[in-house]
């Protein structure tokens, strides 16, 4: 939600196209199946699509000093066409032409340049810097509504009208003036007869520009600007404006003088209005990864769809339940319905962050690990607060795991210790403190008969304990940080990872090496999760692949691609109808588990 006009709506009116990391993602309005476009090999910066529909482009960024892309796919056969590469760092901005002849692309701050690109020979025509030296950068970029060969690019403090000399492959600029004026351009609109276009500013008013003699000619509102700036801007066919604003304001603005005249509150700043069709109907994405559907008529919003805005660190699944998981991130937990895909439940606690989370044997509460040093309890149907644990762990609570007679909580802290509490019917105290690792817990798995648990941490070291006599049973050691552990299901044996990318097979009855398996080719193995009858085990790490893999044979059967950022956790649900995997983009993944006979 945070790329500026990055929710879009499909000339079809049958579809919506929006950014996640590295994909593209086209989905159905009606029935909410989603397809993936894959090729970009960094996270998507803008994304476009053709007055007629048959085209999208999508532009990246990537590190200083290397070719950013620009991909041209086909909407219809949903495949790459062609990978157009000028610009360095980053793509600021795109824009088709009215006849998709051709695409003009805008660099970004490190690059500077506008080029315009022939879309049917898939090649560069020319290209100039996009603003003056005097100027600042331009980061918008719009084409006309009827001519292929004008275009305008605005950004800090410049508006320019542009002209293409196809025969002589060359493009001329002509400064706009705002007479005393002085803006940030962050969104620009071009009427549908080419005569005017409006440009919303970061100081929160609107500019109506001429394209024929470059001139200002008026802009509003004067007094009651809207405040955190103008971000988004929608033209009506009556001549009227819709504006979104940093303030998560949707308002809806007479043409002739930006007096407002109808306006809703959305949570998040408004990043993208698209209209679907001719604007009976238009969409909403925010920053804070919400999209809204409105009616133009009753200028009501409906919220269709919201996600993680921040990195998600965990996923649990409630015992025997394949239908409901609850995932945590900064600020909340979600609780999603799977078969809908949907959002049945958020607990905000604002401006701390979740580490892990997990649902009691017998349902009643969700506890969670917070890094306040906090560990809260919440009912899973309402997201009311039970109860909490102040100051459980000096540096944060980093991980947590709960015994299947829910009578008692093993917590790990970011300073190394292990506590576990007694929890009673309105009563919860410390147990006992077990202190051995010297660095964060990272994981906590405790057995069937809740009478020894394994922790892993950061520290190189997976230990066992007896939590009935509180004491160490065995210590596993390896040169990596421990981010993940499981036991087999029948517990004697545990899988572990961590940094340095290998699977190892321990005994659990004298901590002994059985095996170990190369985990993945580069980055961290951040989450695992076995299989209920302990023949299969999934992983996913920092190199965005999740696998599924053969525990006798410690060899990978099945990979799935799809994820932009790192994995941080992922779980086979009950029943194994589905993997759900979490990442650091924020994103939420679910996966048909294979078919293995």
């Amino acid at each position: 939600g945070h790329i500026p006009c990055g929710l879009i709506c499909h000339p079809d009116k049958e579809h919506v196209l929006y950014p996640l990391g590295c994909t593209v993602v086209i989905q159905d309005l009606d029935s909410k199946k989603q397809t993936f476009l894959h090729g970009h090999t960094n996270n998507v910066s803008c994304i476009v699509v053709s007055r007629n529909g048959e085209y999208v482009a999508s532009g990246q960024v990537t590190f200083v000093g290397f070719k950013a892309d620009v991909i041209l796919w086909d909407f219809q056969r949903k495949e790459l066409l062609a990978r157009l590469s000028l610009h360095k760092g980053k793509i600021e901005g795109l824009a088709f032409s009215p006849n998709s002849l051709y695409l003009l692309s805008l660099g970004g701050q490190d690059d500077g340049s506008v080029v315009v690109w022939h879309v049917g020979k898939r090649e560069a025509v020319c290209g100039s810097p996009a603003s003056a030296r005097s100027a600042g950068n331009a980061t918008v970029v719009v084409c006309s509504s009827c001519r292929d060969e004008m275009f305008v690019t605005a950004g800090n403090g410049t508006i320019r009208v542009w002209e293409l000399d196809l025969a002589n492959r060359k493009i001329r600029p002509t400064e706009c003036q705002t007479g005393q004026l002085r803006r940030v351009i962050t969104c620009v609109k071009m009427e549908d007869d080419d005569n005017y276009f409006y440009v919303g500013t970061s100081s929160g008013d609107v500019l109506k520009v001429s394209t024929n003699n470059k001139l200002m000619t008026n802009y509003g509102p004067q007094k009651e600007k809207f405040s955190s700036g103008v971000t988004a801007l929608l033209l009506l066919k009556t001549g009227d404006l819709i504006v979104g604003t940093g303030g998560g304001i949707v308002a809806l603005c007479k043409g002739s003088n930006y007096k407002v005249m109808k306006k809703i509150q959305v949570q998040g700043a408004v990043t993208s209005l698209t209209r679907r069709g001719q604007g009976h109907q238009f969409f909403v994405g925010t920053n804070e990864c919400q999209m809204y559907r409105i009616n133009y008529t009753a200028f009501k919003e409906e919220l269709i769809a919201a996600c993680h805005n921040e990195a998600v660190h965990d996923i649990v699944f409630p015992l025997g339940t394949s239908d409901l998981f609850a995932t945590c991130s900064k600020n909340d937990i979600r609780v999603w319905h799977t078969p809908e895909n949907r959002e049945l439940l958020r607990i905000i606690i604002p401006n701390v962050t979740c580490h892990a989370i997990e649902f009691m044997r017998d349902g009643k509460s969700i506890i969670s690990a917070w890094n306040d040093g906090k560990i809260r309890a919440f009912m899973p149907e309402t997201g009311r607060l039970m109860y909490v644990i102040n100051h459980a762990h000096s540096l944060g609570v980093t991980a947590i795991a709960a015994t299947s007679d829910c009578k008692r909580i093993v917590s790990g802290g970011g300073e190394g210790q292990v506590r576990v509490w007694q929890i009673a019917e309105r009563t919860h105290k410390l147990g006992e403190v077990l202190k051995e690792h010297v660095s964060a817990v990272s994981c906590i798995k405790i057995t069937k008969n809740d009478r020894e648990c394994v922790t892993a941490s950061l520290d190189g070291t997976c230990i066992i304990w007896d939590i009935v006599r509180f004491v160490r049973k065995q210590m596993i050691l390896a040169n990596t940080l421990f981010k993940c552990v499981c036991y087999h299901p029948e517990e004697y044996q545990i899988i572990t990872s961590g940094t340095d990318r290998r699977i190892g097979y321990w005994e659990v009855f004298d901590g002994s090496a059985i095996r170990e398996v190369e985990g993945s080719v580069s980055g961290s193995i951040n989450g695992m999760d076995i299989t209920s009858d302990g023949a299969y085990f999934v992983t996913g790490g920092d190199d965005h692949l999740v696998k599924l893999w053969d525990y006798n044979e410690g060899a990978v059967t099945h990979v799935g691609v799809g994820h932009s950022g790192n994995i941080t956790r992922l779980k086979i649900c009950p029943g194994n109808k589905y993997i759900v995997s979490v990442s650091a983009d924020g994103a939420i993944l679910l996966w048909k588990y294979p078919d293995l006979h």
